[in-house]
């Protein structure tokens, strides 16, 4: 069975005097069109989020500014990520169950789906998202 996909993801940087920039475009620079883009801030040092995955959306993470942890579990693996450079994203595909904490003091989180927003997309429960991954051998 192929796992859910996890990858780091660099934006292209322009050097100017006046400060860099960085863009992304979707479907060139990620691997899927960008449907929703939102952000999280003024998240206390000591809160988690996330906390589920997702039926069929694709997602990939940035820390604007400040940093976090990424705590990701495809179901056989689990590993983690520090996200603190704006640069750099994590591509995160379906069925990959993420856990976000250790928010520094200012940081911002901002999310390009590939989907729209869709509660029924999400699983929520740690024993749901491991049904959802045999369901998905069968």
């Amino acid at each position: 069975m192929k796992r859910g996909t996890v990858t780091e993801i660099q934006l292209p940087q322009i050097h100017d005097p006046r400060g860099d920039l960085t863009f992304v475009e979707g479907g060139i620079h990620i691997p899927f069109q960008i449907a929703r883009a939102y952000y999280l801030y003024n998240v206390p040092v000591d809160s988690n989020r996330g906390g589920h995955a997702h039926r069929e959306l694709e997602q990939v993470v940035f820390a604007l500014s400040g940093s976090f942890r990424m705590k990701i579990d495809d179901g056989s693996a689990r590993s983690e990520y520090w996200l603190r450079d704006p640069r750099r994203g994590l591509y995160l595909s379906k069925l990959i169950w993420r856990e976000m904490d250790s928010f520094s003091q200012g940081a911002v989180c901002m999310v390009l789906a590939s989907h729209r927003y869709d509660e029924s997309d999400y699983l929520r429960n740690y024993d749901d998202f491991l049904q959802a991954l045999k369901d998905k051998t069968r």
